[in-house]
């Protein structure tokens, strides 16, 4: 693969810092006259300073001055790269962020959250070296030579060449050993990715793991990806340590030629030993930049690995798409409608098949089926988390993929069999949808959802943090805080996905009071399994396999003896019937 492409897409994101990266060129250059100009007065103080006190102030001034002029040049390059390198990596980790987010659900079911989060953190990070440190090293090392080789050049330009012949023996060495970081950075990167979803994993679901006893093998499981990851960046650090050994032996070569031929030139007085003594130690002096730049090469390496995993995220467009200029959706008015709508993730997986429906404005549609029915498959195609394969959605006869998708998910709230809260406050919780609004319509939608009560209680009452995804509070108090969020949206279309599912009775009927005041004259869509929301529903509809293979109102599709329905109600697949063949303690 072309290593210049990546590098410079990364490089691209500099563009708008162009004139802080222009003065930290300046400082370089400061720096790199400081340095050469300490490497000449070595000459001046053999041959004339040890010769003649008289210049002793002027050449003490001269190298305070310089050493000045070095350090001003290293710390405003240092600062003003850094600072270079701290923004493009804040740009890419934002443009990332909203990247993946903005993916349909499709991309985040076929990821790991430790995948995403690794991409965020370690890979970008891993970029921030080299836009800051490396890209800084490369230009002020890069000077820093230039300038001691002037100076070698101008005392003799023969034995310059002699002491620098060594230096093409260095180039296939770091071409192969950036290769080999590449490689491996990638597969430490990978190894680094592993490690956090099983980490993410572990922390999420440590109620479960507490419960099996599955302590060790968690354990024993991230120390297996943690021995790995160790390995993988001993590779790098084996690749990395190899090269400087190298250079400081042909070092050796180079000092030990301009020795020998230095000291021939001064017998035959070409050459005095200030000016001799001062190309030495001017050779002594580019070893330090010499050996950072040989690092240049592997952590660019390491950067453009991280770099294209960053770049395969950003290229990977599994978006819901918005026409351009896409008018905004009117406010709802009248009928949804369903028309021959078929989905699947791809041309072998059909999730849904032909389905059609109507749904005036008002109206409450119950939709069951076995599992894998594709029950929320289809509510999820409403607020276009998915878009359809085949057929149309119409909101007030207008296909929804023609207006603009704030202005559709605006006009839908959504209440989900999984409570999805943030580590925030109860206030700001309730008021996700709607920043903007007064704590008088927070605690309105909160006592509606008959979430006032226990919420004034916490601690800090609305303004208590309730934990990540609420762990804080129980599992009815979570789902009315969400039908709050809902409410206090006020959206006119409703998707209810197994709202009251695993509660316990009190809370099942708090949550149910709440649901009725959400649904109170709003469009709903409710997957239910609870025979009392289902019998409240305007129709039924039931889903077998992708398909609609009935429509109608409870009492109707029970008169149908060997229709689906009425096999779901036999089987007791809808809870809360024929209540004398449960279970009773005894």
């Amino acid at each position: 693969m072309n290593t210049s492409a990546p590098l410079a897409r990364l490089f691209a994101y500099t563009r708008p810092y162009r004139a802080r990266l222009g003065w930290a060129v300046v400082a370089m250059a400061f720096y790199a006259i400081g340095s050469a100009g300490l490497a000449a007065l070595i000459k001046t103080i053999f041959d004339n300073v040890l010769q003649d006190r008289s210049q002793l102030g002027r050449v003490a001034w001269s190298i305070v001055g310089l050493n000045l002029l070095k350090g001003l040049g290293s710390y405003g390059s240092a600062y003003l790269m850094a600072w270079v390198g701290q923004r493009v990596v804040t740009d890419i980790r934002n443009q990332l962020y909203s990247h993946i987010l903005g993916q349909s659900a499709s991309f985040f079911a076929e990821r790991s959250t430790g995948e995403l989060m690794s991409r965020i953190t370690n890979d970008v990070g891993q970029v921030q070296q080299a836009v800051s440190e490396t890209a800084g090293d490369l230009a002020r090392e890069t000077l820093s030579l230039v300038g001691f080789a002037v100076l070698l050049f101008y005392y003799d330009a023969w034995l310059s060449i002699f002491c620098i012949i060594t230096a093409p023996l260095i180039v296939y060495p770091l071409v192969r050993l950036g290769q080999r970081v590449r490689r491996t950075t990638r597969r430490s990167q990978e190894a680094l990715q592993q490690l956090s979803h099983i980490s993410a994993e572990g922390f999420t679901g440590q109620r479960i793991v507490k419960a099996f006893g599955a302590e060790k093998r968690e354990g024993d499981r991230f120390a297996r990806a943690g021995h790995q990851l160790f390995r993988t960046n001993m590779k790098v650090t084996a690749a990395l340590s190899s090269l400087p050994p190298l250079m400081e032996l042909l070092g050796g070569f180079a000092m030990a030629g301009a020795l020998w031929y230095g000291s021939r030139e001064i017998a035959d007085g070409r050459l005095t030993i200030g000016e001799l003594t001062s190309f030495i130690a001017t050779l002594f002096l580019m070893y330090g930049p010499a050996k950072k730049l040989s690092r240049v090469n592997a952590n660019l390496q390491q950067a453009i690995a991280a770099s294209e995993r960053i770049f395969d995220m950003l290229d990977t467009h599994t978006e819901v798409v918005e026409q351009p200029g896409a008018p905004p959706l009117a406010p709802f008015t009248s009928s949804i409608e369903f028309r021959d709508v078929t989905f699947g993730y791809d041309d072998s997986r059909r999730i849904l098949r032909g389905v059609s429906f109507r749904v005036a404005a008002g109206q409450m549609i119950a939709i069951v089926g076995r599992s894998g029915a594709g029950k929320t498959t289809l509510v999820n195609l409403l607020p276009r988390f998915y878009d359809v394969s085949t057929g149309s959605i119409l909101i007030d006869d207008v296909d929804i993929r023609q207006v603009n998708l704030a202005s559709l998910r605006s006009q839908i709230g959504i209440v989900t069999q999984e409570t999805v809260l943030f580590d925030e406050t109860v206030a700001s919780n309730i008021a996700y949808g709607r920043p903007t609004a007064t704590q008088a319509e927070i605690e309105a939608a909160a006592r509606a959802a008959n979430a006032h009560d226990f919420v004034v209680a916490l601690e800090k009452g609305y303004e208590t943090i309730i934990g990540e995804r609420g762990q804080r509070l129980s599992g009815g108090q979570r789902q009315r805080l969400a039908i709050a969020r809902a409410l206090l949206r006020n959206a006119p279309i409703l998707v209810l996905d197994e709202a009251t599912s695993a509660l316990d009775a009190e809370s099942e009927l708090l949550v149910q009071e709440a649901l009725t005041n959400l649904m109170m004259n709003r469009t709903s869509f409710v997957i239910a399994h609870r025979l009392s929301t289902i019998r409240r529903a305007d129709a039924i509809i039931v889903l077998e396999r992708g398909r609609i293979v009935e429509v109608g109102r409870h009492d109707e599709l029970l008169t149908r003896p060997s229709g689906t329905y009425a096999a779901l109600y036999e089987m007791q697949l809808l809870e809360g019937v024929k209540p004398e063949r449960r279970m009773v303690p005894s």
